[in-house]
């Protein structure tokens, strides 16, 4: 297909680029020849943003940020280079300048907050035999135990790092919420949805792992808004 963007896909915490397996999927059939997924350190967003520009820069031709829970945040602080045609943000943090991720939860904390442990290096886990209810309960006991077992925990001082200049205060944005979400209040993403000014909202009954759990439905957006950021350029 001609007048793509190359769709870059940006991880949360507690998962690495492969929680994107089945969208990516879905994606190449739709005849998507270009698509990335970044692998964040989580460790700073200053470090995750960075590595996401650094791919960015890399591709010539227009981009489409993909951000999935925290990986919103992060697209949110490395969204503004000239190359990047849009947003979409999938049960993501959107956070304004000078909020992160952790004070958004805060103000609604969602259901899982208790089964999250820090470890004595400062690493923040969901606990391993509550990770299934907690990020995925819609997927299957399989696939969340996999899910569970390989979870990437992020430093948990990462929580606490604002955004400084939102890229969607200049990028156009597309949102999903899950109405069942554990791990971000569906409130706190209905109002970080609202505020965006997103050119389209959908709302799935899914958990967090939306990505993971309702992919034809996940690609479909990212399909919707790659079509409308390539003719709004």
């Amino acid at each position: 297909m001609n007048n793509q963007p190359t769709i870059v896909l940006v991880h949360g915490f507690w998962g690495g680029a492969a929680h994107w397996s089945k969208v990516i999927v879905e994606l190449a059939r739709k005849g998507y020849g270009s698509i990335r997924a970044v692998e964040l350190p989580l460790t700073s967003l200053a470090d995750d943003a960075e590595r996401t520009r650094k791919m960015v820069t890399q591709i010539s031709g227009p981009v489409l940020l993909v951000g999935h829970s925290y990986g919103g945040a992060v697209i949110s602080e490395a969204g503004d280079q000239p190359n990047v045609v849009g947003l979409v943000y999938i049960a993501a943090f959107a956070p304004d300048a000078g909020e992160s991720p952790g004070g958004i939860t805060q103000e609604h904390p969602p259901v899982a907050a208790p089964n999250l442990a820090p470890d004595s290096d400062g690493y923040l886990w969901i606990k391993p035999d509550k990770f299934h209810e907690s990020f995925c309960q819609d997927l299957t006991p399989d696939e969340g135990l996999v899910m569970a077992v390989t979870q990437k925990a992020p430093l948990a001082s990462t929580f606490g790092n604002t955004i400084t200049a939102p890229a969607w205060k200049k990028k156009p944005s597309w949102y999903q919420i899950s109405s069942e979400d554990r791990m971000i209040a569906p409130a706190n993403e209905e109002r970080m949805s609202a505020r965006l000014g997103a050119r389209k909202v959908i709302t799935l009954a899914a958990s967090h792992a939306s990505l993971a759990s309702k992919p034809l439905e996940v690609a479909a957006l990212i399909d919707e808004a790659a079509s409308e950021a390539m003719k709004q350029r």
